[in-house]
């Protein structure tokens, strides 16, 4: 399995190990901004890294060829169509919520606002519309209360993200097609950022 990494910061970094261990071939590793932590760890480990011309869009010359998945890791980008189709099966990308519920930024934010008592992770594929393709892989969690965002993040949904990816990716490697189930659009909701 060849894969075309894209992502950031420190969940970027747990995914990049958790492919490492999960013996795939990371063909490149593709970000924002140089200076990223993840551009970092990729350099040390010697793979190569591209740095998207635009910060808001991958496009195909920047998948290595060749590219059995895309699999985003705390990518705001979205990934063109062309770079999907340049891949044998597409791309994958982890949400922090119960996709179709709160799509968006600030999943974990509107989870904690909404006084959510389940929360979740969700492997979905990429496509033209925002956290919209379809689910390759979910499981839930509590909340605890009084927990902030940031807690429910680091306790649970992280680690959830790289459990999910690694089931995903293995289901891929072994079965060579990746598991989908359409979202069902009337119980989606949308969480933009609340900074704006």
């Amino acid at each position: 399995m060849r894969i075309t990494l894209v992502g950031s910061r420190h969940f970027g970094v747990t995914t990049l190990n958790m492919l490492r261990q999960h013996g795939v071939d990371i063909a490149r590793v593709v970000v924002a901004d140089p200076e990223d932590r993840l551009a970092a760890a990729a350099r040390a480990a010697g793979i190569e890294v591209t740095v998207q011309a635009d910060p808001k869009v991958v496009i195909a010359k920047e998948i290595a060829g060749g590219t059995d998945l895309i699999v985003t890791a705390h990518s705001h980008a979205r990934i063109s169509r062309e770079a999907l189709a340049s891949a044998k099966f597409g791309g994958i990308g982890y949400h922090p919520s119960l996709l179709p519920r709160h799509r968006g930024m600030a999943a974990v934010e509107w989870t904690i606002r909404e006084g959510d008592p389940i929360a979740g992770g969700t492997v979905y594929h990429l496509a033209d519309r925002m956290d919209a393709g379809a689910i390759a892989a979910q499981e839930w969690c509590f909340v605890k209360k009084g927990e902030t965002a940031r807690e429910l993040w680091e306790r649970a949904l992280a680690p959830l993200g790289q459990k999910l990816l690694g089931e995903v990716i293995d289901y891929a490697t072994t079965h060579n097609a990746l598991p989908a189930k359409p979202q069902d659009e009337q119980f989606a909701t949308n969480a933009p950022s609340l900074s704006e």
